[in-house]
């Protein structure tokens, strides 16, 4: 059975993994699928209760929520994503450039890397948007900045665990090149653990982004974004209380979704994480021993 059909037959992750398509989709989409514009302002509609026209009512400028919450998909999920495979290609070069060829290309990437690892994540991503300025780009390039050498670290290691390989030696005694080599021997083994590793940072780079935007750093206004959503909501939280559930709800979802598909795609990747599907033996759990003189002659 193939991985995407393992991961299709649990069906909590098909649920995850249909929940994340349906949202990148609305994300790209959003035009066609919002009602009205996100950053239309109707004072006269400030806070008005949800109705068949604002079917999840309005903020504190009278702009449609649910409008809002469809645009906010592009910052909060598929900008997220960019900067993830950004961080991804750069840090993933890095460490399987560092994992094949060790010696001093190894120590010189490491060093750089440790560096950049001694800084916890949210102080670094902190100290970037403090020298460049509050924006949803800033943020980007902060978590391509903080992101990338940890991805290098993690890739490096399990590069090194195929870069002595047999085959790999074989392939470098009869001639081949180091670039075929690492395209054509090393890169798939590495895949797996590469998409797990991405797969869980996504989740964890969405709550990031959403926490900055809700402190003032993410995304300005008039632009949408689920962060700066709970922010614009939180003097209202206990009158209305809804403003505050849409982009959390949003939140929760999208993550717990990517977080359950990143369970599934490290189960279906790892055999020591299967689940045995073999039937027990007679004798062996459900199925107790035939007694002696049971046997038919």
């Amino acid at each position: 059975m193939t991985i995407h059909r393992k991961m299709w037959s649990d069906k909590l992750t098909a649920i995850s993994l249909t929940v994340i398509a349906m949202v990148a989709f609305l994300g790209i989409c959003a035009p066609w699928f919002a009602p009205h514009s996100p950053e239309q302002v109707h004072m006269e509609l400030r806070y008005a209760s949800p109705s068949w026209q604002y079917l999840l009512g309005n903020d504190h400028l009278g702009r449609c929520v649910l409008s809002r919450l469809i645009y906010g998909i592009r910052p909060s999920v598929l900008w997220v994503l960019a900067a993830l495979l950004v961080s991804l290609s750069f840090g993933g070069i890095l460490g399987i450039l560092a994992g094949y060829f060790r010696g001093k290309t190894d120590q010189m990437i490491m060093r750089v890397c440790d560096i950049m690892l001694s800084f916890p994540g949210y102080v670094m991503s902190l100290a970037v948007v403090g020298i460049l300025g509050p924006g949803i780009q800033n943020i980007l390039i902060a978590f391509v900045i903080m992101k990338w050498a940890w991805f290098a670290r993690v890739i490096r290691t399990s590069v090194m665990q195929f870069a002595e390989a047999d085959y790999v030696r074989f392939a470098k005694a009869i001639g081949v090149g180091n670039a075929v080599i690492i395209w054509k021997h090393i890169l798939p083994v590495a895949l797996p653990d590469i998409a797990v590793i991405s797969s869980s940072a996504f989740g964890t780079m969405i709550l990031q982004i959403s926490g900055l935007s809700f402190l003032g750093l993410g995304i300005q206004a008039p632009h949408a974004e689920w962060g700066m959503m709970l922010n614009e909501a939180r003097g209202v939280m206990f009158s209305r209380p809804e403003l505050m559930l849409a982009p959390g709800l949003a939140i929760v979802i999208v993550v717990s979704a990517v977080n359950f598909c990143s369970d599934a795609l490290q189960a279906a990747l790892d055999p020591k994480l299967q689940k045995n599907t073999r039937k027990p033996l007679r004798g062996q759990g459900l199925f107790p021993a035939k007694p002696k003189g049971e046997e038919v002659a």
